[in-house]
């Protein structure tokens, strides 16, 4: 596992790929090339603003690859998808081979909890890792123990 480097900003990235503001404002070709590369970046920045530790896993000699890696108490494996194409193949075999991940795909589609994942759309992408750092500093705040100070 590595640290994900990439583009953190959406125009830059159009820029390095050379398209035009036309195909972007008029055309829509951009989003039709790059669907997948913006769709990632948007992810990407959302997460790194709210000052995630971003990794990426790729399996040697495979297809196999995670497209972003975060902790916070738990392990999310997270897949983007431009679309509401909802097969994950890699999500899914790094979850069997360690059931204690919680996989996360950000999509097109609507909020879903299945049995091995939890599908968010892609407009609630902050809201949802907010969420999980509120619910772990809770749970933590829960079963810390409680120590009464003496006045003295």
């Amino acid at each position: 596992m590595s640290t994900f480097i990439d583009w953190y900003n959406l125009g830059l990235l159009g820029a390095m790929v050379q398209v035009s503001a036309k195909d972007v404002l008029v055309n829509n070709k951009a989003f039709t090339e790059y669907k997948g590369s913006f769709t990632e970046q948007y992810v990407l920045q959302e997460l790194v603003t709210l000052n995630k530790n971003v990794y990426y896993y790729s399996k040697e000699n495979s297809t196999l690859e995670i497209d972003f890696i975060i902790q916070n108490d738990d392990v999310y494996p997270i897949e983007v998808k431009a679309e509401e194409n909802l097969r994950s193949k890699s999500l899914k075999s790094v979850y069997n081979s360690n059931p204690d991940l919680k996989p996360c795909r950000f999509s097109m589609a609507n909020y879903r909890q299945q049995d091995w994942l939890t599908n968010v759309p892609l407009y609630l992408v902050r809201e949802w890792i907010k969420e999980k750092e509120n619910r772990n500093a809770l749970e933590d705040f829960i079963n810390s123990p409680i120590v009464f100070m003496d006045e003295d």
